[in-house]
């Protein structure tokens, strides 16, 4: 967040005491928003770039906290990725003239940080085990509260070492194996795209000895198959699919069998290298572009005729976070879709109007982080809201179950917690207030849009969360306030 870009009469900032006030009883509010690149997208393809034969760019003007953690771990295992104006230069690590690429029969540890992100933290562990680097890695907020079970003891199983869970910084060393995995489908999508990431590279080696450069050369034989068994049904299936996306385009081989039971086996061929192409678009993030879509669903009947219009997002995107277009339509929402062709990360303009909102049941099992955002539309829409299968928002930035009830509780909404699922009583208006943000970036952006309909000031302590995933969040608000 530039903070020095916060000067007009509806936003400001005041630095001594760090906070953001946010005053849209009396705007205007109308206007188009860019989205920002997808970070989901963005770690894969920096990731897959980071593990390719060759040189490749990511077409990318945007950065977030989280995506320059993986950036910087992939820098400390030995890739040299820099940014430019439009685009991230990748050289992998295989190619890599920085030295660590050359350091893996060497015993220290190589220190890497993961900041805040879980993303960062539960792909990287396994690739870290793939390329046999023996590493520390530092984490920062409740990321080391967060869960890294049923991963964690898979790992430990397939030859890795790793410091007890909760460790900060938590050490890795020896080398991860291909075999049989076994992860619930329930707790987290990102422990099974990591594993995704990492199999396809695994070696053969003598698992007594310290990794070397044999492992790479002299000692292959006929590659295995590492089997991994996803049980139950795999929850976030869409962030999956983009993994699955990445890893196609990159020439990487897996198969995948549906059970009858539900389960799901993903069968991944070791020893295959990555191929990325030499120039990869990254996708707009609707994630993010979820806070000013409702943004135009919530605005107050007072604003017929304006709308909010937003460009780069593609409606074909693999992203299971799109699915907030057809939620806004059914709360009600005026959603108008047409052609773009003047940018290059998507091809649609989205532009939604005010018009009256009900409420409605939602299912967060695949859509955990749209879960913020809808409550704010929840808490203005006529009726009653219930969002169900919310247990994943509990081990998140904050807990967001919450975190979400205090927030808009503080802000005057109608919203508790009942047998698991959030029950939301929408009114014409909420009063404003003042709200911390938990340090969680969802929570910020969420009061902030709250404020929209909002009939006083909305006050925000610590607006800088918002850096972790949209620095710009604040610089896009102020250009729909008017």
């Amino acid at each position: 967040m530039n903070t020095n870009d916060i000067k007009n009469d509806k936003i400001t900032y005041d630095e001594s005491s760090d906070l953001v006030i946010i005053d849209a009883s009396s705007a205007d509010i109308d206007g188009r928003v860019r989205a920002i690149a997808s970070k989901s997208h963005a770690h894969r393809l920096l990731i897959a770039a980071a593990l390719s034969d060759r040189q490749s760019r990511i077409i990318t003007s945007d950065t977030s906290k989280d995506i320059e953690a993986t950036i910087g771990c992939l820098n400390a295992l030995g890739a040299t990725i820099t940014r430019e104006r439009d685009y991230i230069s990748v050289t992998p690590i295989s190619i890599s003239n920085n030295p660590v690429a050359h350091s893996i029969q060497n015993s220290q540890f190589i220190p890497a940080d993961c900041g805040e992100s879980g993303s960062t933290l539960r792909f990287m562990i396994p690739i870290i085990g793939a390329l046999g680097i023996n590493t520390s890695i530092t984490m920062h907020g409740r990321l080391s509260e967060r869960p890294l079970s049923p991963m964690y003891e898979e790992l430990i199983a397939h030859g890795m070492q790793l410091s007890p869970q909760g460790s900060n910084p938590l050490f890795i060393s020896g080398r991860l194996n291909a075999g049989e995995y076994t992860i619930a489908g329930n707790i987290s999508s990102q422990f099974v795209t990591g594993l995704l990431l990492a199999l396809p590279i695994v070696k053969l080696f003598n698992a007594n000895e310290p990794a070397t450069d044999n492992d790479y050369n002299n000692n292959r034989i006929a590659s295995p198959i590492s089997t991994l068994h996803v049980t139950g049904r795999l929850e976030s299936r869409p962030y999956v699919d983009i993994t699955l996306d990445a890893l196609k385009s990159s020439d990487i081989f897996i198969t995948e069998e549906r059970l009858d039971n539900g389960d799901t086996l993903f069968h991944i061929p070791a020893d295959q290298t990555y191929h990325v192409n030499e120039n990869v678009i990254v996708d707009g993030d609707w994630s993010n572009a979820a806070f000013f879509l409702a943004a135009g669903a919530i605005m107050a009947p007072k604003h017929e005729g304006k709308n909010i219009t937003m460009n780069g997002l593609n409606t074909e995107s693999l992203q299971g976070d799109k699915k907030v277009l057809s939620i806004l339509e059914k709360f009600g929402a005026d959603i108008q879709i047409s052609e773009d062709n003047s940018i290059i990360n998507g091809n649609q303009l989205i532009t939604i109007s005010p018009a009256p909102l009900h409420g409605i049941d939602i299912d967060a099992a695949d859509i955990p982080d749209l879960v913020p955002i809808l409550s704010v539309v929840a808490s203005v829409a006529e009726g009653t809201t219930t969002i169900r299968n919310i247990e994943r928002l509990r081990i998140k930035e904050s807990d967001r179950v919450k975190t979400v009830i205090e927030t808009l509780s503080a802000l005057g909404a109608d919203i508790y917690e009942e047998n698991n699922t959030i029950v939301i009583n929408g009114k014409e208006y909420l009063a404003g207030g003042a709200v911390d943000s938990f340090n969680d970036h969802r929570i910020a952006m969420a009061a902030a849009i709250a404020s929209l309909r909002c009939k006083n000031k909305v006050i925000i302590k610590n607006p800088r969360a918002v850096d972790k995933s949209y620095p710009g969040f604040y610089d896009d608000l102020i250009q729909i306030l008017h």
